[in-house]
């Protein structure tokens, strides 16, 4: 808690007040994920490997999956102490939207810990009932964000994109609808984890995005200048998204073609809870549709594949999610790894964009 250390401190010698800034302690908090995923994870690695936490590759998938048996996995355990270590030392841990955001990460996390500690220890792809597994997220959910509300942290109104002044209060189901832009996040961030590198890129995009979201929202007049809703407190959360920002590209530097390790569910889920939090936080839930383009793309190409064969017995893609239609259809790995981190920026840009559109 150097953060509070710091700011004792300034009463007595005015050089601290620097560390009152939101935009220093973000810095700080970027630089202080990123360095502990790079210093720790050689160690952290070499743990996962003497503990024989490897990958198991389904034998129906790419042929060329099968060189990745065996490759270390849970490594989003690592980017969850890189978060949850910037957050506890920088961020202000008594605002109620940054302890929330922290236990909707951590306990995502944890359900995907579990899940990968089933898969690891009977060596398959089965972790986790995925009726259990989206139940413990729900409740997760519903429970945090009723409380907030319940407290006067959270509005219930949705807002539409594009649009000034548009919203709709949703009241009492505003949990539920937050329940199924969290789970429905995290789950498709699990999907896209797929191929080395494939998913963390979006996601320190997507978190990017929302830290710039929330930081504008937490400001009463430049929210007022933009038009967008005023969400008292929601700037300390750049602080969370800048240490998500900074985990991502201390554990890409492991995880870039060839990966020397897997996030696993535990990063997946975490990662895709965070940015899911960060975007009902920011009243942009709706505006996560085209934000997490690439996330949204993959979740359907499995809707999609599993609803076209149980009604007619035929495959819409060679395999879902679409990342592997695009490997059997020939296309090299890390062009499709690339390519979909180059969508992700186009898609970034243009929901900033709606910053001055509406």
């Amino acid at each position: 808690m150097l953060y509070y250390w710091f700011q004792s401190l300034s009463e007595q010698i005015s050089v601290f007040n620097v560390f009152r800034y939101i935009t220093v302690r973000s810095f700080i908090s970027f630089f202080t994920a990123f360095f502990i995923c790079y210093f720790l994870g050689p160690y952290f690695i070499r743990h996962l490997t003497r503990k024989h936490f490897g990958q198991h590759v389904r034998n129906d998938g790419p042929q060329t999956h099968l060189k990745k048996q065996g490759t270390p996995t849970m490594g989003g355990a690592l980017i969850l102490m890189a978060i949850l270590g910037a957050a506890f030392l920088w961020a202000d841990m008594a605002n109620p939207l940054v302890l929330t955001a922290l236990l909707i990460t951590l306990g995502f996390g944890i359900v995907g810990y579990i899940d990968d500690w089933l898969k690891v220890s009977k060596k398959n792809t089965k972790g986790l009932p995925g009726k259990l597994r989206l139940a413990i997220e729900f409740t997760i959910v519903i429970v945090t964000t009723y409380l907030l509300v319940r407290a006067g942290y959270l509005q219930t109104k949705m807002y539409v994109p594009f649009l000034k002044q548009v919203s709709f209060d949703l009241g009492f189901f505003f949990p539920i609808f937050a329940g199924f832009v969290v789970v429905g996040t995290a789950n498709a961030v699990n999907l896209t984890d797929g191929l080395d590198g494939l998913a963390i890129v979006p996601v320190i995009i997507v978190a990017a995005t929302l830290g710039v979201f929330a930081y504008v929202s937490g400001h009463k007049e430049i929210a007022s200048y933009l038009t967008i809703p005023h969400v008292m407190g929601s700037s300390e959360l750049a602080i969370l998204c800048a240490g998500v920002m900074a985990a991502g590209l201390g554990f890409l530097w492991f995880n870039t073609y060839p990966a020397q390790v897997f996030m696993g569910d535990v990063g997946s889920l975490s990662l895709g809870g965070f940015i899911g939090i960060m975007a009902v936080f920011t009243n942009n839930e709706l505006l996560m549709l085209l934000l997490g383009g690439v996330f949204v793309v993959e979740a359907l190409s499995v809707i999609t594949q599993v609803a076209s064969f149980k009604l007619t017995g035929k495959r819409v893609f060679k395999m879902a999610p679409i990342h592997h239609h695009f490997e059997l259809k020939g296309l090299d790995e890390t062009k499709i790894i690339v390519r979909f981190w180059i969508i992700s920026i186009l898609l970034a840009v243009l929901c900033l964009a709606t910053l001055k559109l509406r």
